[in-house]
C-alpha cells in the first residue's frame, strides 16, 4: 500500500512538471481558417496571439520558444488540440511568423505558462528604484552640529542685507561702525554742497537785483521830454 501511494506521488508530479515545461512539434493555423470557431467559442483569427492546446484552460497564456533560433512569443489558450503525434501546439499565423517557423510548417519548441508579473504585490526583479537627492546637511555652523541648507540660505542673505547702505550698493568686509561713519561724511558733504548752492543763489540774486537798478537808471535818463521850438517867430509891432 506504501508503495502505491508513493508510485501516485511521483506520477503526480512527473506530469505536473511536464505541464509545467513542456518540448515537442509546433504546427500553426493557416490563413484559410479565418473566420471558424475554436472551441472556446472565439473565432480565429490570422493576426491573433492565440494557440490550441489540449489540457490548459482556456485564457491561459503561454510562452512559447522556438528551440531553433531561440525566438519566443506569449499566445493565448483558445482552442483544444493538436491530436497529432509529438505535436503540442497549434500557433496562429501571426504568432508562427514571430517564432520564424512559417518556412519550415513544424518546429520543435518549448512551452511554458506565462506569469504575468504586474508588480503587485512585490516588485520586478529588473526594476530600479529611482534615486533621491534629499540635500544632506553637509554643513557645520561651527557647533559641531549639521545645519540644514535652507537655514544656511537664510543665514547668509541676513549677512548680505546688512551688507547693504542706504543707497543699495555693497559694502563688503566693513562692520557697522565703518557704514555709520561713512553715511555721517555722506550728509555732512550734502550739507556742504546744498549751503554752497543756496549762497551761489544769493550772489547771483544781488547781481541780477543791481543790473536791473542800473538798467531803469539808464532808461529813465534816456527818455526825458523834449522841448519843442515854436517855428513861428514873434511879431514885431
Amino acid at each position: 500500500m506504501y508503495r502505491l501511494f508513493t508510485i501516485i506521488i511521483i506520477a503526480v508530479l512527473t506530469s505536473l512538471q511536464g505541464l509545467a515545461q513542456q518540448r515537442g512539434k509546433a504546427t500553426y493555423y493557416s490563413k484559410r481558417a479565418t473566420g471558424a470557431r475554436t472551441s472556446s467559442g472565439i473565432r480565429l483569427h490570422h493576426d491573433s496571439l492565440t494557440c490550441a492546446h489540449r489540457t490548459y484552460p482556456f485564457g491561459t497564456k503561454l510562452l512559447v520558444k522556438n528551440l531553433s533560433n531561440g525566438k519566443e512569443v506569449i499566445v493565448t489558450v483558445t482552442d483544444r488540440g493538436p491530436y497529432g503525434r509529438g505535436k503540442i501546439i497549434d500557433l496562429t499565423y501571426e504568432a508562427a511568423r514571430r517564432i520564424g517557423m512559417l518556412s519550415a510548417g513544424v518546429a520543435t519548441v518549448e512551452v511554458t505558462k506565462y506569469n504575468e508579473n504586474k508588480g503587485i504585490p512585490y516588485a520586478l526583479e529588473d526594476s530600479k528604484l529611482p534615486e533621491f537627492d534629499f540635500g544632506a546637511n553637509d554643513l557645520d555652523d561651527g557647533t559641531g552640529q549639521d545645519v540644514p541648507v535652507w537655514q544656511r540660505e537664510k543665514k547668509e542673505k541676513g549677512a548680505k542685507g546688512k551688507n547693504t547702505t542706504g543707497s543699495g550698493k555693497k559694502m563688503p568686509g566693513k562692520s557697522s561702525t565703518d557704514i555709520n561713519t561713512a553715511e555721517k561724511a555722506d550728509a555732512s558733504a550734502y550739507k556742504d554742497v546744498a549751503n554752497a548752492a543756496e549762497q551761489h543763489e544769493d550772489s547771483h540774486g544781488a547781481v541780477k537785483t543791481a543790473l536791473s537798478k542800473s538798467t531803469s537808471k539808464s532808461s529813465s535818463q534816456t527818455k526825458k521830454p523834449v522841448r519843442k521850438s515854436s517855428k513861428k517867430g514873434k511879431r514885431k509891432k
